[in-house]
């Protein structure tokens, strides 16, 4: 595989940043996810943390170094990630448990595949055309969806305000997990995973036209600031994390990684995935170490795009 990647995370306006992204791949897959820690319940960057450290430990497992069943892997991987979430908060004695929303994405031979729960969202881009979008599992998109299908909605649902999640990892119900795929991906098609402090404070029409445009490294950091500056003082966390699919060779548009070099048991990932469930020190999960791990994955990156394949 070739592919571009970059990625930013921004706190925002809020007291500290509760979203996690990353990617691991071997030399035939790669996996690309986000979570995004919701407020209102009790640590929510443990809980983003240990969504994407389940998945990354699952992918180096099954990964060999490509997945059997990519849709099946992707579904039991996120359902793993809240049983790890139970775990978690019963292990501590937790009145509620830590929550997250969460967005994954696998690429292997020339397809995507992807799965999400919550709100942070996937963007399939070709050239200015949006292929694909996942659905909010949100009570605003649900009476979207119901309406052009010409359903009513469910009858308690008038009783929420139409922003608020009905489902979740972390949740004391089982989690509505979506997946889509195999798409079929061109040399150039970007993807891109975001929290809702991206897609809130910035329009779909402004993201595709952003991310079709430009390459990602400069696309992924424009778009941040545009979400920042569109929200102001009163920004949520923003977190980006954009792939341009065999994208150009590394004296063109750096930064690229290159996977054909790898050997069978080769697994690379930017996810920590050290710590056991459960075992995460929240000291660990602050502002600082996430911003530094950000710039030196960035800068790794960007070494690696001046290196010949």
């Amino acid at each position: 595989m070739r592919f571009n990647v970059y990625q930013v995370s921004r706190k925002g306006g809020r007291p500290k940043n509760e979203d996690r992204m990353g990617y691991c791949y071997t030399r035939s897959a790669g996996l690309f996810a986000l979570a995004d820690g919701m407020g209102g319940h009790p640590e929510g960057e443990v809980a983003s943390q240990l969504a994407l450290q389940t998945l990354s430990a699952l992918f180096q497992r099954d990964a060999k170094p490509t997945l059997k069943d990519p849709l099946r892997f992707l579904q039991d991987a996120v359902m793993a990630g809240h049983q790890q979430l139970l775990r978690y908060a019963t292990d501590r004695g937790l009145m509620d448990t830590p929550r997250t929303t969460v967005v994954a994405c696998v690429l292997q031979g020339t397809s995507a595949y992807w799965a999400h729960c919550g709100d942070s969202r996937l963007y399939l881009v070709r050239g200015d055309k949006l292929l694909a979008r996942t659905r909010d599992h949100s009570y605003s998109e649900l009476q979207g969806a119901l309406a052009q299908s010409g359903q009513p909605l469910p009858g308690d649902a008038h009783r929420y305000n139409r922003n608020v999640l009905f489902t979740c990892l972390g949740s004391p119900g089982k989690p509505v997990v979506d997946t889509s795929g195999p798409m079929v991906l061109q040399a150039g098609d970007r993807l891109m995973l975001c929290s809702d402090g991206l897609w809130g404070a910035v329009s779909d029409e402004a993201i595709v036209q952003t991310l079709g445009a430009r390459t990602v490294s400069d696309a992924v950091p424009d778009l941040a600031e545009q979400a920042l500056r569109s929200a102001g003082s009163k920004s949520d966390n923003v977190t980006v994390l954009a792939v341009e699919w065999e994208g150009a060779e590394p004296h063109a548009a750096p930064p690229v990684v290159h996977t054909r070099a790898l050997g069978d048991e080769v697994f690379a990932s930017t996810i920590q995935a050290s710590l056991a469930a459960g075992e995460v020190p929240a000291e660990e999960l602050d502002d600082a170490e996430i911003e530094r791990s950000i710039r030196e994955i960035n800068e790794a990156i960007k070494r690696s795009s001046h290196k010949k394949p």
